[in-house]
């Protein structure tokens, strides 16, 4: 048996069944609500990595090189 077929990305009918089933879960005029606030959290979350990232490299750069 081919396992490969458990973890395969979902392809055209899997997507419809998928939409109309948030649809049907969270009804239409929620949708716009739901994807405004995930790409809230999106935007969020990569201004904090660009932050954490941001500090990582200042601090490499302040430390001086030391020759022992």
């Amino acid at each position: 048996m081919n396992n490969t077929l458990l973890f395969s990305m979902p392809g055209g009918w899997e997507w419809i069944v998928v939409v109309l089933a948030i649809v049907l879960f969270f009804g239409g005029k929620k949708i716009p609500e739901l994807a405004r606030g995930l790409g809230k959290g999106i935007r969020e979350f990569k201004d904090a990595t660009k932050e954490v990232k941001d500090q990582i490299e200042s601090s490499d750069q302040e430390k001086p090189i030391s020759r022992d």
